[in-house]
């Protein structure tokens, strides 16, 4: 009898996964499923598929070599049903004493995997993840008793924890935050200039059959898989790492909240879909940026930067996630309600700065984090779109996109749906930020600089039609104090004004 049946989700592709330890090849068995339906929870991108299959098939050569016994069912393999389905089935011929799995990274799949459990009366072993540097447990009990949870805070916790960038118990050149020097934008006279490229990796055999299977499969769905550069596998991961920490950490502190049209990629790092797939460790790259900084190869602000976005925000909000879930997936602290406009799909706007984001979005299933916060995300809010559908669409069109990492990010830090459970205001700009961080507004259509009139833009006309809708709010937060009272500067008419063009705006989002 079978003792063990370990599952390896998509997002799971490590040998340190903690369901594999103690594993024994002559009782247990790995099972791993491709299912089509998980394509379809949300209309994923191409490329997004792509990766997480060929990942997941490159990791399951990685299981051949050690001579372990294992299940793998294909998206094209005759089994029929979705996810649920085909485990079911695994379940039933095979009869495991118990399934084993390390904490999914989506309360979705746990909801499911204790229903197909029940149904087939196998007991469920949920492990906790050892990949991440704090477990959900630790989190919960570090935000007990806090009405409203910080990641600032949470943030030196870790730091003194895991000794990272730390001189006993202070911090690293005396401060715990060097934000105020990873604020800058390109050059405007000379644009970026030239930046070491990413590492990129050519398809292989595997890739390209799985490419192939998803142009079949899932032709309707949007993005291309023509630029797929993405890491698969553990070794391609390290050199996306290695080549990262040698020649561009150390200027993506300075320019990480740039950007530049044409420039889809700056000096980011590309690794959140190999850490969030498992094939690198948050462990890892942590000391692999700390080491670059101690060994004179970066300045200190870049590597604190990059250890702040890993150590701190990351594990941050994944205990915010298993915190707040269910109640997460439906917050809708402003109550708004509009649909997603269509160009959120083909990025056919007006609006520079959305077409270039989202255009380059659906090129390569990429955006880095001030385009998806103050471009895509800053709109959303500003058009007053739904919460979850906007949740729907960053979880479908991003290659790095988890739930657990993506739902927080969106519905908490770009949309504000949770209020101020974890993020202190709104964070929302006129064009004029998008300018000042950017060139998307040379040759826009629309001026950043007009709120009403022809040419007014609609990220500036909409932030000033927020702020009067919710004057009252923001006056009282310190935060957004300022914003409220710029706007007691406009006379009664050009209120009036911004009022109306705004509902004419809401009411043709599509053509904009």
């Amino acid at each position: 009898m079978m003792r063990r049946l370990v599952l390896v989700l998509g997002d799971q592709l490590s040998m340190d996964n903690p369901a594999l330890a103690d594993f024994d090849p002559q009782r247990d068995v790995v099972v791993m499923i491709e299912a089509a339906s998980e394509g379809m929870a949300v209309w994923s991108h191409k490329a997004r598929i792509t990766l997480f299959l060929s990942a997941m098939r490159h990791f399951a050569l990685v299981l051949g070599e050690r001579g372990w016994p294992f299940i793998y069912l294909k998206l094209d393999d005759p089994l029929p049903g979705d996810f649920a389905a085909r485990l079911g089935a695994v379940l039933a011929e095979h009869q495991p004493l118990a399934l084993y799995v390390a904490d999914p990274g989506e309360w979705r799949m746990q909801q499911l995997l204790e229903q197909v459990c029940a149904s087939s009366a196998t007991p469920l072993r949920v492990i906790d993840d050892t990949h991440f540097l704090c477990s959900r447990s630790e989190f919960a009990t570090w935000a007990k008793g806090k009405k409203e949870l910080r990641m600032e805070f949470f943030y030196r916790v870790m730091r003194k924890k895991h000794q990272v960038l730390m001189n006993g118990e202070q911090p690293e050149g005396g401060e715990w935050n060097y934000d105020a020097e990873n604020r800058s934008a390109f050059p405007k006279r000379t644009g970026p200039g030239v930046i070491p490229p990413p590492a990129r990796f050519v398809p292989d055999a595997i890739t390209q059959e799985v490419i192939a299977l998803v142009e079949t499969e899932f032709t309707d769905h949007p993005g291309s898989t023509d630029h797929f550069i993405w890491p698969v596998d553990r070794a391609q991961a390290l050199q996306a790492l290695d080549a990262f920490i040698a020649t561009r950490l150390a200027g993506f502190g300075t320019y990480q909240d740039a950007m530049w049209t044409d420039t889809p990629f700056g000096w980011h790092a590309l690794l959140s879909s190999s850490l969030n797939l498992h094939l690198l460790s948050p462990a890892e790259v942590v000391a692999a940026a700390e080491a670059a900084y101690r060994n004179g190869a970066v300045p200190l602000a870049s590597a604190e930067g990059f250890i702040r976005q890993i150590l701190g925000w990351r594990e941050f909000i994944r205990g915010v996630y298993w915190l707040d879930m269910p109640g997460m997936k439906q917050a809708n602290h402003y109550d708004h309600q509009r649909a997603l406009p269509g160009f959120y799909w083909t990025g056919n706007t007006g609006m520079a700065c959305m077409k270039d984001a989202i255009g380059q979005t659906l090129e390569h299933g990429y955006a880095h984090h001030i385009q998806r916060l103050m471009v895509t995300g800053n709109f959303a809010l500003l058009a007053e779109l739904s919460p979850q559908q906007v949740s729907d669409w960053y979880l479908a069109v991003y290659v790095d996109a988890v739930e657990w990492v993506e739902l927080p990010n969106v519905a908490g830090m770009a949309l504000h749906a949770l209020g101020n459970r974890f993020t202190s205001k709104p964070y929302i700009s006129s064009g004029a930020y998008i300018k000042r961080q950017s060139n998307y507004c040379s040759g826009c259509r629309y001026d950043p600089a007009e709120r009403l009139g022809e040419r007014a833009c609609p990220f500036t006309t909409l932030y000033w039609n927020f702020i009067d809708k919710h004057e009252a709010t923001l006056v009282g937060n310190p935060r957004t104090a300022l914003m409220a009272k710029n706007i007691t500067r406009l006379s009664a008419d050009e209120r009036a004004g911004i009022r109306l063009l705004a509902a004419s705006m809401l009411e043709r989002l599509d053509t904009l």
